[in-house]
């Protein structure tokens, strides 16, 4: 249901340190004036992968969760929202400008993460 490169992102993703993740979701909330919140609307997978997706995050942070919390009692929110808008831009890449999938990857890539290149790069 998900690609390879999809699945990498989020086994990468899922593993940061709790600062990293914390950073991500501050740097995510920066972009969203500079373009985020439209590149995120841009990003439309069907049902089934969003579903994956979602899954694939709650499942992977809520294993983490005394972490998470030691670091901040929303980190766990906040880190399932950046990191699921960025597996869906990982995703869809091919369904977005290079200025829209830069914007909603680099809260992770700033923190290390590969992610694959835009088809058009």
């Amino acid at each position: 249901m998900l690609d390879d490169e999809t699945r990498r992102f989020l086994q990468a993703a899922l593993t940061l340190a709790p600062a990293a993740l914390a950073r991500a979701f501050d740097r995510a909330v920066e972009l969203r004036g500079q373009g985020g919140r439209e590149a995120s609307r841009a990003v439309k997978p069907s049902a089934a992968q969003n579903s994956h997706i979602e899954h694939t995050v709650r499942t992977g942070l809520r294993a983490r969760l005394a972490e998470l919390d030691e670091h901040s009692p929303e980190l766990l929110s906040d880190a399932k929202s950046v990191t699921a808008i960025a597996a869906r831009a990982v995703l869809k890449r091919a369904n977005l400008t290079g200025e829209q999938y830069r914007i909603l990857t680099e809260p992770f890539t700033a923190e290390g993460v590969p992610v694959p290149e835009h088809p058009a790069a």
